[in-house]
Order: C-alpha cells, then structure tokens, then sequence
C-alpha cells in the first residue's frame, strides 16, 4: 500500500530547497505519494528560490491556495484520503495561526480540520530556537536573522497540541515516513 502524504508549503525560504530535495528524495526511496499544497505566498517564494519547475516535474499534483477551503482538502484529510499532513516550511505566521486555533488560511484551516478528525500533523516551524539563524536568499546572499521570544513561544505551543508532532530538524521526515510505512 502507498502511504499518502498532503505536505504544506508556506511561505517560508528557509530551509525551502532543502525541503524540496529532501521531498524529492523521499518519494524516490519510498512508497509514498507526495500531493504538493502551496499557500499564496509559498507560491511567490517557491517561484522566487526557482523551484517551481522542480515541484512540477516532481510530483503528481501541486495544488496552490485560492482561499481558506480552496482548493477544497480538509474534507480529503478527515476522511482519511491522506496518512498525514505534513507542513515543511512553515513560516512564524503559520505556526501562530495554528498555535492559537486561527484556520483563515489552507494550510492553517487543513491543519485544523485535520486534527478535528484525527488526521496527525506534522510541522517544521522554521523558527523554534531562539538566538540567531542564516538563510540563504534566492540570490545566494547570506541574512542572519534574530529569532523573536513569541515565535519560539508559539512553535513550543504546537507541542504541547494534541495530533501535532513539531519536527525539529528536517533529517527527522524520513524516520516520520518509516514509522507510517511500518504501521500501514
């Protein structure tokens, strides 16, 4: 059987060709269907770091968000069409919306209903540490950011949420994909 998984996009750069090459990888390696959702801004930054072609190349279906329930997936992930839902990057904004119950977007009204019914999520929120970080912009310029108190507040907050098990580093999907692939 092949385990199904919906992965989120926001708009997050950090860590986003990473994301993508390790997405690429796992699908090879694995029994796994990858459907891509991208949140408005996902879209603009996944064109931005000029992956787009791979994710369309790369996978069956790339969805792209019209609106909070457009195209239409929290019905697919409470009836079980998907094993898990997956957000990897999720930008500070998206990890808050999900840490305070707030579902007006895809992703973040994905991961409510998901958990509504019982559907796992899973979420890499790009800021969990505090201290500092450097990211690679899509010219391959190097930024050091300060990750702020209420990011790091929010991404511990995810953790303390039944059904969502925060990723701390990216390494962490393929032990999430055995564990899946074991059970089914």
């Amino acid at each position: 059987m092949t385990l199904k998984i919906l992965w989120g996009i926001t708009g997050c750069g950090d860590k986003l060709e990473e994301t993508v090459n390790i997405m690429e990888k796992l699908q090879k390696k694995h029994n796994i269907d990858v459907r891509v959702v991208l949140s408005k801004n996902g879209e603009i930054v996944v064109r931005m770091y000029k992956l787009w072609r791979s994710l369309q190349d790369d996978f069956k279906k790339v969805l792209i968000e019209r609106g909070p329930n457009a195209p239409f997936l929290a019905g697919p992930l409470q009836k079980g069409k998907y094993d898990f839902f997956l957000i990897c990057p999720a930008t500070a904004n998206t990890t808050a919306k999900i840490a305070h119950g707030i579902a007006d977007s895809l992703i973040s009204n994905c991961a409510s209903q998901a958990l509504k019914a019982g559907t796992e999520v899973y979420i890499y929120p790009a800021d969990q540490k505090p201290g500092k970080i450097t990211t690679v912009l899509p010219d391959g310029e190097r930024l050091t950011l300060t990750i702020r108190e209420i990011d790091v507040e929010n991404a511990e907050r995810l953790k303390r949420m039944k059904g969502i098990t925060v990723i701390s580093q990216l390494e962490d999907i393929e032990e999430i994909i055995k564990e899946h692939l074991i059970k089914q």
